[in-house]
C-alpha cells in the first residue's frame, strides 16, 4: 500500500528518474505543472508530476503526452463516472497489480494509459494495537523511487477535464513484510521502465513484482505526519522509538522467571548426600542416626556375663569387643525407672476409681443452690 509520499522534484528530475537522458530531461515537455505543490507529505487528492508515455485521447486539448511530465491528481476517477457525482480520490489511489486485468476500472487503461510516478520516498504505518507508527521508506543513495501507475481522464459537469492516476501495488518483499503486506510496484532499472511504458502485454507480470534489492531502506518518523497539513522537512526526520510499557513489563516477568528457573536448577545443600561432598569437605549438615539395638540380645548378653559362661568370657577377650559391650551397656534402657513410673501411674488411677461417689459430678455441682 502507498498512501503518503514525499515529492519535491521538478519536471527535469522526474523525467531523468523515468529514463530520459540529461538533455532530453532538461527540455522535457510539461503540462499544468503550476498545479504542483512540492511537499514532504503528499496524500490522495493532491497533484503530483506524472511521466506519461503517450496521449490518452485523440484531439485532447492537453495535446500529446508522449514523453511529457503532466501534473495529475492522485486518486483515480474513472472516465465513466457520472458528471454529477462528487469525486472521491481515496477510493482508488492504489490498484492491486494482480487484479488490474480483471477490474473494469483498470483493465481498459492497461493498453495505452500507463504512466510513471517519481517520488523521493513514501510512508507506511506499522500497527501496534491501537497505535500506528509511520516509517519513511526510500533508496539509500537518495535517488527517486519510480512507481508503476495508470491514469485516466474524467470530464466534470462544467466541462473541465480532470486527469487522475492510481499507483499499482504488489505483495511486500521479504524485508518489508514485517511492516505491511503490500508495497508499491517499484521499478529499479531502465529495462523494467521501458517494458512498462512499451504498452506491450508481454512480460507484464514479470515487472509487476516486489522490489527486493537491499538498497531500499527505512526508519521511523514522527506520528505527527499523519496529518496532511504537517508537510515540512520534519516529516522525514528520524526518531528514536521508546519501548512500550507492555514490553518493559514482559521483559521484567521474563527476567524474574529466568531467575526462578536458575534457583530451581541449583540443588539445595540439604539435598546432597554424603557421596556428593569432596574429600576435603565435612558434611556437618548430615545427622548421624544411632545404631538400632535389639533389647533382647542385650538382655541375653547381660545374663551370660552374670553366669560366667565361657561364651561370655570369649566375647570379653578382646578390647575391641569390650568397647562394643560397654557402649551397649550405656545405651541399655533403665527398666527400673520405667517400672517405677508405671506402678506410680497405676496407683494414681486406682485411687481415683476407689473414690467412687466421693467426687461430685458436674450435674450435682450445678444442681446445688
Amino acid at each position: 500500500m502507498c498512501g503518503r509520499a514525499r515529492c519535491t522534484l521538478n519536471a527535469a528530475q522526474v523525467a531523468r528518474a523515468c529514463g530520459l537522458q540529461d538533455d532530453d530531461a532538461d527540455s522535457v515537455r510539461t503540462v499544468e505543472m503550476d498545479r504542483f505543490h512540492p511537499s514532504y507529505n503528499v496524500s490522495p487528492g493532491s497533484y503530483l508530476p506524472v511521466f506519461a508515455a503517450r496521449r490518452d485521447v485523440e484531439g485532447s486539448q492537453v495535446g500529446d503526452l508522449c514523453g511529457a511530465v503532466h501534473c495529475m491528481k492522485w486518486g483515480l476517477i474513472p472516465s465513466f463516472t457520472k458528471k454529477t457525482e462528487k469525486p472521491d480520490h481515496y477510493r482508488m489511489f492504489n490498484a492491486r497489480s494482480e487484479s488490474v486485468k480483471e477490474k473494469a476500472s483498470f483493465r481498459r487503461l492497461i493498453p495505452q494509459n500507463r504512466c510513471l510516478v517519481a517520488v523521493e520516498g513514501y510512508y507506511e504505518w506499522k500497527k501496534d494495537g491501537s497505535k500506528k507508527q509511520p516509517y519513511y521508506i526510500h533508496f539509500k543513495d537518495g535517488r527517486p523511487l519510480v512507481f508503476a501507475a495508470l491514469y485516466d481522464l474524467w470530464k466534470e459537469s462544467e466541462g473541465e477535464i480532470l486527469y487522475t492516476f492510481t499507483i499499482l501495488t504488489t505483495r511486500s518483499s521479504t524485508s518489508l513484510e514485517w511492516l505491511h503486506d503490500r508495497m508499491p510496484v517499484i521499478f529499479g532499472s531502465k529495462d523494467t521502465i521501458d517494458t512498462w511504458l512499451s504498452n506491450s502485454l508481454l512480460k507484464l507480470e514479470a515487472v509487476l513484482t516486489p522490489y527486493a534489492d537491499f538498497d531500499l531502506v527505512w526508519y521511523p518518523v514522527t506520528p505527527a505526519m499523519g496529518k496532511p497539513s504537517f508537510e515540512g522537512p520534519e516529516c522525514i526526520k528520524e526518531i528514536q522509538l521508546k519501548p512500550s510499557v507492555q514490553n518493559q513489563i514482559s521483559m521484567l516477568f521474563s527476567k524474574t522467571s529466568d531467575n526462578n528457573i536458575n534457583k530451581c536448577k541449583a540443588e539445595p545443600e540439604f539435598m546432597k548426600s554424603a557421596d556428593d561432598f569432596s574429600e576435603n569437605e565435612n558434611p556437618k549438615s548430615l545427622k548421624e542416626e544411632p545404631a538400632m539395638v535389639d533389647t533382647k540380645e542385650l538382655a541375653d548378653e547381660k545374663r551370660r556375663k552374670s553366669d560366667g559362661s565361657p561364651s561370655a568370657q570369649k566375647r570379653d577377650a578382646g578390647p575391641e569387643l569390650r568397647g562394643i559391650k560397654r557402649d551397649l551397656e550405656e545405651m541399655e534402657p533403665d527398666f527400673d525407672v520405667k517400672t517405677e513410673l508405671s506402678d506410680s501411674y497405676s496407683t494414681s488411677v486406682k485411687k481415683k476409681l476407689q473414690s467412687g461417689g466421693k467426687q461430685s459430678s458436674l450435674l450435682l455441682y450445678f444442681g446445688r443452690k
